[in-house]
C-alpha cells in the first residue's frame, strides 16, 4: 500500500472544468491527441490547458500508435509532463520519448508478466484497461481486477477501465493500485465532466485508503 492511491482525470477538454478537477484535488489531467477519439483535443488547446495548471499536477498526453517524433513534437509543444500510450508501441518505441511513458496495457486472461517485463527499463508505470477489440480506451467497462495478481507488475499500476464513485473503493481494495483513471464514469458526455462526480469518486477514493489503513481487526 502507497499511503494514498493517486487520482488522474482522462479525456479532459475545457479549461473550467481542468480548473475545477484540480480545485477538487486530483493529481493528474489526461489529454488525448487520438484524433479518432470523441475526447479528442487539439494541440492548441492542450497548451493552453497545461499552461494553466498549478505546479505538482501533471499534464498526460495519451498518444496512440502514432508517429515518435509526432508525438515528442506534441509533448514538448504542450509541456506534456507524461505520455501515455495506448496502442502497440514497442519497448524501443518508449524508449525514444522524451518524457516519462505509461504503458497501457489491455486486460485479458492471456496477459503475462513476462509481456510487462520487456517495458520494465523504458516505462515508469503501467496502466491497466478493459480489453475491446475495437476501442483502445474509455469503454466505460471494467475488468476482473484479481487478473492483475498474477501478474507482479515491475513498475507502478494505474488502474482504468470503468472506474466510478460507486467501484472505485472495491477496485482499489482488490487492486491496491498506485493511481486510479477516471473517464467516462464521471461524465455526462464525452469529454465533458460531471463535477458532482468527480468530488463523490475523489471521497471514495480517500475512504478506501484510510479503510486499507485501519488494522485488520478494526475494519
Amino acid at each position: 500500500m502507497n499511503g494514498r492511491t493517486r487520482i488522474k482525470v482522462c479525456g479532459m477538454r475545457e479549461l473550467a472544468e481542468v480548473a475545477a478537477v484540480v480545485a477538487a484535488g486530483v493529481d493528474a489531467v489526461g489529454l488525448i491527441f487520438a484524433e479518432q477519439s470523441p475526447r479528442y483535443v487539439d494541440p492548441e488547446r492542450a497548451r493552453e490547458i497545461v499552461a494553466n495548471l498549478p505546479p505538482f499536477v501533471d499534464a498526460v498526453g495519451v498518444f496512440v500508435d502514432q508517429e515518435v517524433a509526432r508525438v515528442n513534437e506534441i509533448a514538448r509543444y504542450c509541456g506534456l509532463t507524461k505520455v501515455q500510450l495506448h496502442g502497440a508501441e514497442s519497448p524501443a518505441y518508449c524508449a525514444e520519448i522524451n518524457c516519462r511513458v505509461i504503458k497501457v496495457f489491455q486486460v485479458r486472461a492471456s496477459l503475462a508478466t513476462a509481456d510487462l517485463a520487456a517495458y520494465a527499463g523504458e516505462v515508469s508505470g503501467f496502466l491497466f484497461d478493459t480489453f475491446h477489440e475495437k476501442i483502445a480506451g474509455g469503454t466505460g467497462q471494467t475488468f476482473d481486477w484479481q487478473l492483475l495478481q498474477k501478474l507482479s507488475p515491475p513498475r507502478p499500476v494505474i488502474l482504468a477501465g470503468g472506474l466510478t464513485p460507486d467501484n472505485v473503493g472495491e477496485a482499489i481494495r482488490q487492486a491496491h493500485p498506485y493511481a486510479v483513471d477516471f473517464n467516462s464514469g464521471v461524465e455526462f458526455a464525452p469529454g465533458r465532466k460531471n463535477l458532482d462526480k468527480v468530488r463523490a469518486a475523489i471521497a471514495q477514493v480517500a475512504a478506501a485508503d484510510a479503510a486499507l489503513r485501519l488494522p485488520a481487526g478494526s475494519r
